[in-house]
């Protein structure tokens, strides 16, 4: 039924209306609404805003210009778009489809018990959380992240940003609430919410989540999106392990992986 309503969602031409897609289904709107965000992690809303940021972004990078993505997009006013374009890009239009050219990411570099940890931010939050070993090659993987960007180095406000992170690494039940830009398309961004509704000491297989967000047979597609995660610890891919509960590779390495889990089931 969920899948279903998806399809239509992606088919349709104009973001259909909570009660178009429940008639659709056979069921109530908040019966539907409540089915719906149990299914994907996502209300019909945002998994339409989703799928349609993907439109617009895959638009830009074909080449169109921001008019045809707005219409491809299915948005019938430019004003409408413009309201929506920077929390779905992470930047404008134009700045987007040229490869964010001059966009600025300010990032700044801490210590922690598991290596160094880079943190960077658009004007719409943290979009990248980089683990590693050496701090140039952490600035490196940044560039390669965001190669068309200024990059600027933070300030002290902001390198308690950094240390923020780092509390969270070094001590879990803190918690960790920042604002995020998460760039990804709309079945990466379902897999990124249920992963950030594991609860700290506990994991999850990729089957789980496969199954968490409506789609048991996209498992593979799963490990991937768990990979393609720029936001360590925020977005806690390391929570996900196979099926027997072994631990699985880590973008940024088991042995973190591992700390990390073992700090969290202490936590």
């Amino acid at each position: 039924m969920v899948a279903r309503a998806c399809r239509l969602i992606e088919q349709s031409e104009e973001e259909p209306s909570l009660e178009s897609l429940a008639d659709a289904v056979g069921r109530s709107s908040s019966h539907f609404h409540r089915l719906f965000k149990a299914t994907t992690g996502l209300t019909p809303k945002e998994y339409a805003d989703a799928h349609r940021a993907t439109k617009v972004r895959q638009s830009l990078e074909s080449g169109n210009s921001v008019t045809e993505a707005i219409y491809d997009a299915g948005f019938n006013s430019s004003g409408r778009f413009y309201e929506k374009s920077t929390n779905m890009l992470g930047m404008t239009p134009t700045k987007y489809r040229d490869g964010g050219v001059n966009e600025e990411i300010r990032f700044a570099v801490g210590e922690s018990s598991l290596g160094a940890i880079l943190v960077a931010s658009s004007k719409k939050g943290v979009a990248s959380i980089l683990l590693g070993d050496d701090p140039e090659a952490l600035a490196r993987d940044l560039q390669d992240r965001f190669p068309k960007a200024n990059l600027i180095g933070g300030d002290k406000d902001y390198e308690a940003m950094v240390s923020q992170v780092v509390g969270f690494i070094e001590a879990p039940g803190l918690g960790l609430d920042l604002p995020l830009d998460v760039r990804g398309t709309a079945f990466q961004q379902r897999v990124w919410q249920a992963l950030k509704e594991i609860p700290v000491g506990r994991t999850a297989s990729y089957a789980e989540i496969a199954r968490r967000i409506g789609s048991p047979k996209s498992v593979r597609a799963v490990a991937g999106t768990c990979a393609a995660n720029n936001l360590a610890v925020a977005i806690p891919c390391h929570r996900v392990v196979r099926n027997d509960g072994s631990l699985s590779g880590y973008a940024w390495g088991v042995d973190r992986k591992r700390a990390l889990l073992e700090r969290e089931a202490r936590a």
